[in-house]
């Protein structure tokens, strides 16, 4: 057998491996149906033994603004985090806190993960969420922005401003601000105007100069507009003014005739969460539709204010927007700091990460010729593991797809399509495959949160161009990453496959870390054949040879070979449990976690966000490590990976270790063959847990923790390294 001695970080805990077990050991029917996650053994467990799953979210977005807090990150870096942050948060409460809401009020609220009861639930959330709305403003105030204005680029005040400046900033507001507002009055003839979700407004009171009567007014800043108005001057520095700052100062241009009596910028967050209810005669793109237009319209569930609102005010905004005290939060700042987005238009290289730019993977490097590559022959020499965004997406996925429309062998093209950039040279890919006259289907899944609108349009352009547009199984979403080629070759049928980590756009494979496997083994070209055709007729209900398919198997095939580390372990076997997810929130998976632990089982989890696993359960979570990081990238992939004593198995694929995708969604995770590959990915996962590796530890009380750096030897950054090392690569000149 061959062994792996590959070096590893300090403080590593090395496994020699022999060869991986076949690439269908352990997967087989017969194991797989004698297997009940049912009988596992009842170890002694102890009652409160996860985290509040809302709670632990909170303390994910926590970490990223932890890295705006850091100064030793560049300043426009730093912005970026807090727009970040704002964004993450107002999702959570569109669809986490507004479902938690929904089922209090409908009565279908169930006790959390950890018992809590809903209506005390939302109270901590209220709670922790005001706390860290706080923070963020602090690090917005006394921070980033003092931070920013010291690197030459001030945010500053109308009263800040010189003579000349507020004339200069008064015509750019009369020709470019003034004809887009649209004041609302609210008087008897005026009702209480609709309040549209996430914009930024400005209430205003006013007085008729005639009559004295007080009446309320409410502006819209119009979101069309850059938030940061660069103030003309002559000096180096860059000066920005607030958009709703140059509004303010103009509301008696907006109001002639009237007293402005006081005003005061409030934010509305509505619940933006839905489901749709399908069956098997309905439409499912017009209910969508439909419920798109509904969402605009759903109860609202946060109200930001700034802290010098008025009591009037502020009892108007909450009678007529009908929320509660503790769904107010006042806060000391700017409301709506996803505005600093806007900043990223600033050209200072010098203020942001250096410049990246990713590689071609080996395998797809053009030869001495400086041809372009064939793919295919790549692919048919040795399977192909792809990371992104270091390795580059463009000459890898988008090149597959590419050449599969053009290649006059090429027959058929199957793929899924969660999430799509607007521009997306993949749709493009597979309209050119149709209208070249292959046989093109494309799973489009238009249920994909936030993305639905997107998903139709790219939906109904497919089906123009004579795709066959499936739109994924009744009450399932299908957000498994998938392609399969069916090439002609000598008068066989070859399949080319790539299964993945992250969707297929491209904007977010610049952003998001994935990994992708290209391979022509006839298994998982088999494989995906059956998938295929399950989604795009009925239930799946079939088993894979190398893969694990949710929402049936997935769940079970993982509980199954932790149980086997176990049963290593108390046979005096190696054994170790890897995984690196987005969310280990699953109750089973956790208590198998566990009852490995408890065998002695060595159990490392890379988790970038929720995580119910707790590490400070005294026999029981004694041989459990937990680790979080977070920078330039968003760590996206998901791996798992077992030591099967010495024979590794190692997946890769889309499914977080959620109900939502091991229940409720079509999920596959794929088998690596390759033994290279297997050791790259536990020489990442070496490096991701190293203690000289710059982490977030998970500690007791759920508390995540950042190791200071010492100022001497700073911690490695392992997205940097990543990037060092896929770029030190050289072609492969031997065949395998």
């Amino acid at each position: 057998m061959t062994e792996f001695t590959k070096p590893s970080p300090v403080g590593a805990k090395m496994y020699p491996m022999r060869e991986p077990a076949p690439a269908d050991a352990g997967l087989g029917d017969a194991e797989d149906d004698d297997f009940d996650a049912h009988e596992l053994p009842d170890a002694e467990l102890p009652a409160h033994r996860y985290h509040d799953r809302e709670l632990s979210w909170l303390a994910f977005n926590r970490r990223v603004l932890e890295l705006a807090e850091d100064a030793s990150l560049p300043e426009l870096e730093r912005a970026n985090f807090l727009a970040i942050f704002a964004s993450n948060l107002d999702e959570f409460f569109m669809v986490r806190v507004a479902g938690l809401k929904r089922r209090i009020l409908t009565g279908l609220a169930m006790p959390t993960n950890v018992g809590r009861a809903p209506s005390d639930a939302l109270a901590d959330i209220s709670a922790e969420a005001h706390a860290l709305q706080l923070r963020h403003a602090d690090a917005w105030t006394h921070r980033v922005r003092p931070a920013l204005a010291d690197a030459g680029i001030e945010i500053t005040e109308w009263a800040d401003l010189t003579d000349a400046e507020r004339d200069s900033l008064g015509e750019y507001f009369q020709a470019q601000v003034f004809p887009v507002l649209m004041p609302l009055a609210v008087d008897p003839a005026h009702p209480f105007p609709y309040i549209s979700g996430l914009s930024l407004n400005l209430a205003i009171r006013i007085r008729n100069a005639r009559t004295g009567r007080q009446d309320f007014a409410r502006l819209k800043v119009p979101p069309m507009l850059p938030r940061f108005i660069e103030v003309p001057s002559a000096g180096e520095i860059l000066r920005f003014i607030r958009l709703e700052e140059l509004i303010a100062n103009h509301l008696d241009d907006l109001f002639p005739g009237m007293e402005v009596l006081d005003h005061h910028a409030f934010r509305l967050t509505r619940n933006e969460d839905f489901d749709v209810e399908e069956d098997e005669s309905e439409n499912l793109i017009q209910a969508l539709e439909a419920e798109l237009l509904r969402r605009r319209f759903g109860p609202p569930i946060r109200l930001e204010i700034t802290d010098d609102m008025d009591d009037v005010t502020l009892e108007l905004l909450i009678k007529e927007l009908d929320i509660t005290d503790q769904e107010v939060y006042r806060l000391p700042g700017p409301l709506d700091l996803r505005g600093l987005f806007d900043l990223a238009r600033i050209d200072r290289p010098d203020l942001r990460y250096p410049p990246h730019l990713p590689t071609t993977a080996v395998a797809f490097q053009p030869g001495d010729s400086n041809e372009r590559p064939d793919i295919f022959k790549a692919i048919g020499r040795a399977d192909v593991l792809v990371h992104h965004p270091y390795e580059s997406f463009a000459t890898s996925v988008q090149a597959f797809l590419d050449q599969a429309a053009r290649d006059p062998h090429v027959l058929a093209i199957k793929q899924t399509l969660y999430r799509t950039s607007g521009d997306s040279p993949v749709v493009q890919a597979l309209i050119d495959a149709a209208e070249a006259g292959k046989s093109v289907l494309a799973l489009v899944e238009v249920k994909a949160r936030f993305d639905e609108a997107n998903n139709i349009v790219w939906a109904r352009k497919l089906e123009k161009a004579g795709v066959h547009v499936v739109y994924g199984l009744v009450g399932l979403k299908t957000h498994c990453k998938l392609a399969l080629v069916i090439r002609e070759e000598d008068g066989e049928l070859r399949h080319y496959s790539h299964v993945g980590t992250g969707n297929y756009n491209p904007k977010t494979s610049r952003m998001y870390e994935d990994f992708g496997l290209f391979t022509a083994d006839p298994q998982v070209g088999k494989d995906l054949t059956r998938l295929f055709n399950e989604l795009s007729g009925y239930a799946i209900e079939k088993k894979f040879k190398r893969l694990l398919v949710a929402p049936l198997h997935l769940r079970k095939g993982l509980l199954r070979h932790i149980d086997r580390e176990r049963r290593n372990a108390e046979a005096g076997k190696r054994a170790r449990v890897r995984i690196k997810v987005n969310s280990m929130v699953d109750e089973q998976v956790i208590d198998a976690l566990y009852r490995a632990s408890m065998a002695g089982v060595e159990v490392e989890v890379w988790v970038r966000g929720i995580c119910s696993l707790r590490v400070d359960l005294p026999g029981v979570s004694d041989n459990i490590t937990v680790r979080s990081i977070l920078g330039r990238y968003l760590e996206h992939s998901r791996i798992f990976a077992f030591e099967n004593d010495g024979a590794p198995i190692v997946y890769i694929g889309s499914a977080d270790m959620m109900h939502r995708n091991l229940d409720r969604r079509v999920e596959a995770l794929v088998r690596l063959a390759d033994p290279e590959h297997i050791q790259e990915l536990h020489d990442l996962f070496d490096l991701a847990m190293d203690e000289g590796t710059s982490s977030w530890h998970l500690g007791e009380g759920g508390a995540w923790t950042r190791p200071v750096d010492d100022p001497e030897h700073p911690r490695l950054d392992l997205q940097d390294s990543r990037m060092l090392a896929v770029q030190s690569r050289r072609r492969k000149r031997t065949v395998r």
